[in-house]
C-alpha cells in the first residue's frame, strides 16, 4: 500500500474514533436547546496565585501567550522558542526530528521544562524534545531565567538554571455556556497531515473537562543542498518520517472551601525515522525509533486562611523507548535498544504571609526513577531524589526581593556493579527588583543562582561508557537588567535589556576510546559565558482599526572553553553564535491579518576547535502568513496560509543534518 492509501487510513481511522466525541457533542447541544430553568448559586470565593507581570519581575522573563502564538509559523513548541532571546534550539531537521533547547549556553540539561506546574522528566538523558508538544492545545509559553519568582512552587522548579513553562488550555465559559468544541487541520509540505479536536464541557459549577486530541503525519521528505566542497548537488532527504496520536484527558474543579484542584492523563505514541547525518557521500540512514509516553499528574491547592496556603502535586509517569538500528549487526541479530524507564513524584508546598510585605515559602518533593533495558550488561539503576527548598519574599511599593535555600539529596541503586555515590548539595538563589524612580514603569532587576545538575543514567551506566565517579555540572549566575514601559495612550513601547555571566565547572564531556564505539565520559570542561540581550516590543491600533504589533529582539554571547590545558582554550564552544536575533511583525484589520517573522542565527563552529574545517555559516529564515476569519453556519472559521523559509534558503542548525528549503501549511480551524 503507498504512503498516501496509509495516510489517508490513518486520518480515516482517526476521524473514526473522534466520532463518540461528536455524537456526545450532540447530546450536549440538545441539553443546552432545553434549558429552561434557572437557580441561584451560593457565593463561592476562589483563590488564585498571583502572578508577577512580565515587566515587574526581578528576572527575564519572555512569554507567549494564546495570541502571540497563533502569529507564528510554529507547529511545535520548539518552533515557537526559536524567538526567544538567548536560546538556541538544536534540530535535527524535519517535522520528526528531535529537537531540544539550550538557554544561554548552559546546555540542554540545565532547562528544566514544566507541564502546567509539573516537570517533565527524563532521567535517562535529561533531555525533553519539544517537538513533541504541540501548539493547538496550549496556551502559554513562558521562558524565565533562573527560576520563576512565584511563590507556591515545588522544589524542584527551584532545581534548574533556567525554567520553560507550558501552560495547557483550560476551559472558560461565559454564562449559559456549556461546552464548546475546536476542531481543525493542518496540512501542508512534507506529506502533512495534522487533525486536531479540542473538547471542553461544564459538568457542573464545580468540575469541567477538557479533552484535546491530535494525530500527525509526514513523510519527511524534501529537497536540500550538499556539498563537501568538491561537487555541489541537490538531494532528497529520505527516512525522515513521523506518525505520532496524542490524547489529553483534564479535569478541573473547584469547591467552596477556597482550593481548586486539576487531574491530566497524558498519552503521546510515536513512530519516526532517523535520516542521520550525511556524511561520507551516505544520504540515507536505515535507524527507526519508537516513543510511547504517558503520565497522570495532578495538583490540589488550598487557601487554608488569609495567611497560609498549601498546594500539593503528584505525577506517575511510564515511557518506553525503542532504537533500531538495521545498519549495526549484533550476535542476537539487528542493534534494537529498548527502555522503558518510570516515574513516581510527589510535591508538597507551603506558604506563610506574616505581614503584608513578608512571607515564607517551604517546597519538599520526592521522586523515584527507574530505568530497564535490554542491553547487555546494564546497571538497571534506581534513583532517588529528596529535594527541600526554603524561600522568603519581601515584597514592598519600590522594592522585590526574593532569596531560596535548596537542599537536593541524590541516591542512586543499581542491580549490578557500583553506583554513583549519594550525594547532597545546598544551592542558594538571591533575587531583587528595584523601582528606583516614581515611574513604576521603570524597573532595575538582578539575580545570583548557584545550581548543579546530577549527570544522567547515560552518562554514569550506559554499556561500555558510563563512568560512575562522574561528578555533577555546577553553574552559577549573576544578571543585571531593566525593564521599560512607555504608554501614552494609543500605544504601548516594552524595552527589555540584560547582562549575564556565567560559569560552568565540572563539565561532563564524552572522549572517544579505543574506537569509536567506546566512548568515556569524564569531567573535564569549565565554560564561561558573558551575554547580552536586548528586546523591544511594540503593539497599538490606528483610529481606523488597524491593530498592529512589532517586536525585535538580539543576543551577543561569547561562551568560551577555558578548561586548563585545553587545546581550545578561549575558543567559543560548539553551536553557540556570538549573535543571533529575531523580529516579527504583524497587522490585523477587522477579520484579516498578516504576519511576518525573521530568525537569524550567526556564525558557529560544530567542534571545540575554531578552525575554518569545523565553521558554520550564519544562517536566516523569513516566515509570513495571512489569516482571515469568517462566519460558517453561524460559527467562527479560520483560514490561514502559511509560508516558511520563504527565500528557501538552505542550512543547517546541526551540521551535516539539513534543514527543509521553502514550505507551505494550509490551517483550517472551526469552533462551535
Amino acid at each position: 500500500m503507498s504512503a498516501k492509501n496509509n495516510r489517508c487510513t490513518a486520518i480515516w481511522r482517526y476521524l473514526w474514533g473522534c466520532l463518540p466525541v461528536f455524537a456526545a457533542y450532540a447530546g450536549y447541544a440538545q441539553e443546552k436547546d432545553s434549558l429552561t430553568e434557572y437557580r441561584q448559586l451560593e457565593e463561592v470565593v476562589l483563590w488564585q496565585q498571583r502572578k508577577l507581570p512580565e515587566h515587574t519581575a526581578p528576572v527575564p522573563v519572555q512569554v507567549l501567550t494564546g495570541e502571540a502564538l497563533k502569529k507564528l509559523n510554529s507547529l511545535s513548541v520548539a518552533d515557537a522558542v526559536r524567538y526567544f532571546s538567548g536560546v538556541q534550539l538544536k534540530d535535527y531537521g524535519g517535522v520528526g526530528g528531535l529537537k531540544t533547547i539550550n538557554v544561554r549556553s548552559m546546555g540542554t540539561e540545565h532547562t528544566g521544562v514544566f507541564y502546567d506546574g509539573i516537570r517533565l522528566g527524563n532521567a535517562q538523558n535529561g533531555q525533553v524534545d519539544l517537538g513533541k508538544y504541540a501548539l493547538d492545545n496550549m496556551e502559554e509559553i513562558a521562558l524565565y531565567n533562573g527560576q520563576r519568582p512565584d511563590a507556591g512552587q515545588s522544589a524542584k522548579a527551584y532545581a534548574s538554571a533556567s525554567t520553560i513553562y507550558l501552560q495547557s488550555r483550560k476551559p472558560e465559559f461565559a454564562a449559559g455556556e456549556t461546552y464548546h468544541l475546536h476542531a481543525g487541520i493542518k496540512t501542508g509540505s512534507f506529506g502533512l497531515a495534522n487533525p486536531y479536536l479540542n473538547l471542553d464541557y461544564k459538568i457542573s459549577d464545580y468540575l469541567s473537562a477538557r479533552l484535546s486530541t491530535a494525530y500527525t503525519y509526514a513523510h519527511g521528505r524534501y529537497k536540500y543542498r550538499f556539498t563537501n566542497g568538491v561537487y555541489d548537488t541537490t538531494a532528497t532527504r529520505e527516512n525522515a518520517d513521523i506518525n505520532a496520536w496524542r490524547v489529553e484527558g483534564a479535569l478541573y474543579g473547584t469547591t467552596g472551601f477556597n482550593s481548586k484542584w486539576f487531574l491530566k492523563y497524558y498519552h503521546y505514541d510515536s513512530e519516526r525515522g532517523l535520516p542521520g547525518a550525511v556524511v561520507a557521500n551516505r544520504f540515507y540512514r536505515a535507524q527507526r525509533l519508537w516513543d510511547r509516553n504517558s503520565f497522570l499528574q495532578g495538583e490540589f491547592r488550598q487557601q487554608v486562611s488569609e495567611r497560609y496556603s498549601v498546594v500539593f502535586r503528584g505525577k506517575y509517569s511510564k515511557d518506553y523507548s525503542r532504537y533500531l538500528d538495521p545498519e549495526m549487526v549484533t550476535t542476537s541479530g539487528f542493534l534494537d535498544n529498548r527502555y522503558h524507564q518510570e516515574s513516581l513524584y510527589f510535591s508538597l508546598s507551603n506558604t506563610y504571609r506574616f505581614t503584608g510585605f513578608w512571607k515564607l515559602g517551604l517546597a519538599v518533593d520526592y521522586e523515584n526513577n527507574t530505568l530497564d533495558a535490554n542491553l547487555y550488561r546494564f546497571a538497571y539503576p534506581e534513583r532517588n531524589n529528596y529535594l527541600v527548598a526554603l524561600t522568603t519574599n519581601i515584597d514592598l511599593p519600590r522594592l522585590n526581593i526574593q532569596a531560596g535555600l535548596l537542599s537536593t539529596t541524590v541516591k542512586d541503586r543499581v542491580r549490578y556493579y557500583k553506583g554513583a555515590e549519594d550525594r547532597q548539595e545546598f544551592t542558594p538563589t538571591l533575587m531583587a527588583g528595584w523601582q528606583p524612580f516614581g515611574n513604576p514603569d521603570f524597573r532595575l532587576r538582578a539575580f545570583y543562582k548557584r545550581i548543579f545538575r546530577m549527570p544522567t543514567f547515560n552518562d554514569l551506566y550506559y554499556t561500555f561508557i558510563g563512568n560512575t565517579f562522574l561528578k555533577p555540572e555546577y553553574t552559577r549566575q549573576l544578571n543585571a537588567g531593566f525593564s521599560y514601559r512607555y504608554h501614552p495612550g494609543t500605544y504601548l513601547l516594552e524595552l527589555q535589556g540584560d547582562v549575564y555571566r556565567i560559569w560552568i565547572r565540572d563539565k561532563i564531556v564524552a572522549v572517544p576510546g579505543t574506537n569509536l564505539f567506546r566512548w568515556t565520559m569524564l569531567n573535564l570542561g569549565k565554560v564561561e559565558t558573558t551575554g547580552i540581550e536586548a528586546k523591544a516590543k511594540l503593539s497599538g491600533e490606528t483610529g481606523w482599526g488597524l491593530v498592529y504589533g512589532a517586536q525585535l529582539s538580539f543576543t551577543w554571547q561569547e561562551a568560551l572553553d577555558v578548561t586548563p590545558g585545553s587545546s581550545a582554550y578561549g575558543d567559543q564552544i560548539p553551536y553557540i553564535p556570538v549573535h543571533s536575533g529575531s523580529a516579527g511583525i504583524s497587522a490585523a484589520y477587522r477579520k484579516w491579518q498578516l504576519n511576518y517573522s525573521f530568525i537569524y542565527t550567526g556564525e558557529r563552529y560544530s567542534q571545540k576547535a575554531n578552525i575554518p574545517s569545523n565553521y558554520l555559516q550564519p544562517w536566516y529564515t523569513h516566515d509570513m502568513a495571512a489569516r482571515h476569519e469568517m462566519n460558517v453556519f453561524g460559527n467562527k472559521m479560520e483560514v490561514a496560509v502559511e509560508i516558511n523559509n520563504l527565500l528557501n534558503q538552505y542550512y543547517d542548525v546541526i551540521r551535516n543534518f539539513p534543514m527543509p528549503g521553502r514550505s507551505y501549511r494550509i490551517v483550517l480551524n472551526y469552533t462551535l
